[in-house]
């Protein structure tokens, strides 16, 4: 039986970036897909991007670390100049939090597990009422973990007292998926948030879309 819900933030609660980003790399003449190329396997486990993640990098420290790695590659671009661009653009998606609510409503736990990074010095007053929403709220650049570690999902069950097998985790990314399916979790891939509350609901039981 489904006990608790667990919710990626980008691409699911928020929008997701990936449209931004590939706006931003042809309005800025940059190769197509190079962000892609420098945040995936290019940069490995110790890549920037995964560090800043991990919070074991400062955000300027990682710009500029990110400016180089571009540079190996051949290119330029202001690291800073997209990291402030996309933080403006993070919206919280109306229908997601309405099932957020109505789950808690419903006697669900919900939680949300994030890769992310502390953006300035007011971050968790920013963050607050959006952390007010969940009974757990883990941030990859707070516990030093980021997914796909077995471990960060680890930490969000604990945090909610259920088993991995009472849980469904709704993500946009297929690796961070495969590793929640592995632990026994059920699994929403998300593209479009309608289609994706369409099928929780039919996990949970109670309409959500």
């Amino acid at each position: 039986m489904i006990r608790a819900v667990i919710f990626d933030l980008g691409g699911v609660v928020f929008d997701s970036p990936l449209r931004f980003i590939r706006e931003y790399e042809k309005a800025n003449e940059l190769p197509e897909n190079l962000v892609a190329r420098v945040v995936g396997g290019y940069g490995g486990a110790q890549g920037a991007w995964q560090r800043l993640e991990r919070g074991e990098l400062s955000l300027p420290e990682f710009c500029l670390r990110l400016d180089d790695d571009v540079r190996a590659l051949g290119a330029a671009m202001s690291t800073a100049d997209l990291m402030q661009k996309m933080a403006e653009l993070h919206a919280v998606r109306p229908a997601m939090l309405a099932a957020i609510r109505k789950l808690r409503a419903s006697g669900f736990k919900v939680a949300a597990l994030t890769n992310n990074w502390v953006t300035h010095d007011g971050y968790d007053e920013q963050m607050r009422p959006l952390r007010e929403e969940f009974h757990a709220f883990v941030e990859s650049c707070k516990v030093g973990m980021r997914k796909p570690d077995p471990r960060i999902y680890g930490i969000a069950c604990e945090r909610l007292g259920v088993p991995a097998s009472a849980s469904v985790f709704l993500d946009d990314i297929g690796g961070n998926l495969k590793v929640a399916r592995a632990l026994g979790m059920a699994t929403i891939k998300v593209g479009e948030p309608d289609a994706a509350l369409r099928e929780l609901s039919a996990l949970v039981g109670i309409e959500l879309s």
